[in-house]
């Protein structure tokens, strides 16, 4: 590894005349080096180290590496607006950080999160220097893959994520009565408050968060936000997890540029949360291989693009690498399961019960034969007491964890598979359709996968929405669950749970139709719900199966 000069920080003028701050790691030996950057709202000294090595690491590489404070973020100048800036902020610094002294004018961005949307937003400017990004865990469509879930808001991850961002503006004006008020309330989020959309905490607050409760789906503002990444050319590292919210959207992203791409993408899912990227997620733990290798993974990629270092063996593997939860193995694949394909591999699993699938966890059963007889599986959501969440992709904390207690709820219907006698694997985006009566004009659809075994549930994956229909009038619902990929072993069973709740990761839907915007608690009222279990229009669940490959 290389020496490393003493940390700079270097300021830089955007186009508008706002100075922006950054830390530059530079290798002490003659260059020049390529240039990898990192753009960030949340102290540039943290530089996303809770999931990547130190920038020192990075330029002990080969690297000069920049982390640089966004407009209105650390010491940087400006005002912050939440993505409003990073298109025409990221194209200058990049074109700044090409010429940095010892740089040989190649630039690359790497980041997670808000990180990984600066590099979108950046790469739509196409500046001449951004030679490839790294985006992971970025929601890419700003309304379907990070405000909303199906048109159900995520609640839980939104109210923090607002507070965390409306405190660093209250800490830099330094207002400590209001950041004092913000840091409890990222302590002990507001979530009961009278009307969710409008807590107390962020009232004559400015922040996101008002855009966001407010805003229907086909409002401008989701569009101006979201990267314009049509006419981009540039080879993309794609990262995600299986238990991060934002994987739809990593999934969204990989897909739409390989449909038309003449550049190089990869795609790495591991079974990691949003943070940390390590073994143990929530309270199952899934061996050595799940530890991140991601580290690694982008210098190699940095390497062959930059530098041409095995670049034509990169280009040989297979673009696609999941860990496969269960085996707890990495597995390469050179296309995504699309369960829609001509050629999918799916393995489908019908509804069946006595009718007290919501009362008997042995009531319910999940069978690949279809019931002839079609019964209806009734279930009560008192909003008083919602299902609670209980981790996943879309709480806090995620992760896998033992979810027995929740599914013995008189609220929860249970469907499960007698013990599997040959392993099943899965791979993809699970669909569960069924025909479903509401006793109100709107209600949410909760639906997890669990692995049973020594009479425990783990989740594995869930998927979540909201339902606009006819008071009592029968309608089929399809609901797609988050991206995963698990194997079951022979003496393992799979469990299906259905809820009408999954709070608070997502509001308890009142039932009336109205938009979040205008929810009160007080008017939330007693749901029923339905569902056509067995006969021509029985519930199914569709499981995509990848094809059977190679370990790594």
């Amino acid at each position: 590894m290389l020496s490393i000069q003493a940390k700079q920080t270097l300021s830089m003028q955007t186009r508008d005349g706002v100075r922006l701050d950054a830390d530059v790691y530079t290798p002490g030996s003659n260059g020049p080096f390529p240039v990898l950057l990192m753009r960030q709202p949340y102290g540039r000294e943290i530089a996303s180290t809770i999931v990547y090595a130190h920038p020192l690491w990075y330029a002990k590489q080969g690297y000069i590496v920049v982390i640089q404070d966004v407009r209105g973020r650390g010491t940087s100048e400006g005002q912050f607006d939440l993505f409003a800036h990073e298109v025409s902020d990221g194209e200058d610094t990049v074109q700044w950080a090409a010429q940095l002294p010892g740089s040989d004018g190649q630039v690359a961005m790497y980041g997670f999160s808000y990180q990984g949307m600066t590099q979108l937003q950046a790469a739509q400017a196409q500046p001449p220097a951004l030679k490839t990004i790294a985006p992971a865990m970025t929601g890419y469509q700003l309304y379907e893959d990070w405000a909303t879930e199906n048109g159900a808001f995520c609640f839980q991850l939104g109210l923090a994520w607002a507070i965390q961002l409306a405190a660093e503006t209250a800490r830099r004006a330094g207002d400590n009565v209001t950041f004092s008020q913000l840091m409890k309330a990222s302590r002990d989020l507001p979530v009961l408050a009278p009307e969710p959309a409008a807590p107390d905490v962020l009232e004559g607050v400015a922040s996101f968060f008002h855009d966001w409760v407010s805003r229907p789906s086909d409002d401008p503002y989701w569009q101006q936000l979201t990267p314009q990444l049509d006419r981009v050319e540039l080879p993309m590292l794609h990262i995600g997890g299986w238990f991060d919210p934002y994987l739809r959207g990593d999934l969204r992203l990989y897909r739409e540029k390989i449909s038309c791409a003449q550049t190089l993408h990869h795609f790495w899912v591991g079974p990691w949360r949003h943070i940390p990227w390590g073994n143990k997620v929530g309270a199952v733990d899934f061996g050595a291989a799940a530890i991140s290798p991601i580290d690694q993974v982008q210098v190699r990629w940095f390497d062959a693009i930059l530098k041409g270092k095995e670049k034509t063996d990169l280009m040989a593997e297979s673009p696609i690498k999941l860990f496969e939860m269960g085996k707890n193995q990495w597995y390469q694949l050179t296309c995504w399961p699309d369960i829609a394909s001509p050629n999918a591999r799916v393995a489908t699993y019908f509804l069946q019960s006595a009718g007290t699938s919501h009362i008997r966890t042995d009531s319910g059963r999940l069978s690949r034969a279809k019931a002839s007889q079609q019964i209806a599986d009734v279930m009560v959501h008192d909003p008083w007491n919602p299902a609670p969440a209980l981790g996943g992709h879309s709480a806090i904390p995620a992760g896998s964890f033992d979810r027995t207690e929740i599914d013995q709820r008189g609220d929860v219907l249970t469907y499960t598979t007698e013990p599997l006698t040959q392993r099943l694997r899965v791979a993809g985006i699970a669909e569960l359709t069924c025909a479903i009566a509401a006793s109100t004009p709107s209600y949410d659809l909760c639906a997890i996968l669990s692995r049973v075994k020594a009479g425990k549930a783990f989740n594995l994956t869930q998927g979540y929405r909201r339902v606009d229909a006819a008071e009592m009038t029968e309608q089929v619902v399809l609901l797609p669950l988050h991206p995963t990929c698990f194997s079951l072993e022979p003496g393992e069973s799979l469990r299906l749970s259905l809820s009408a709740a999954c709070f608070p990761a997502y509001p308890v839907n009142p039932g009336t139709g109205t938009p979040l915007r205008e929810i009160q608690q007080v008017q939330a009222r007693i749901i029923t719900l339905r569902f056509a279990i067995g006969g021509a229009s029985g519930a199914a669940l569709r499981l995509p199966q990848p094809p059977d490959v190679a370990r790594d």
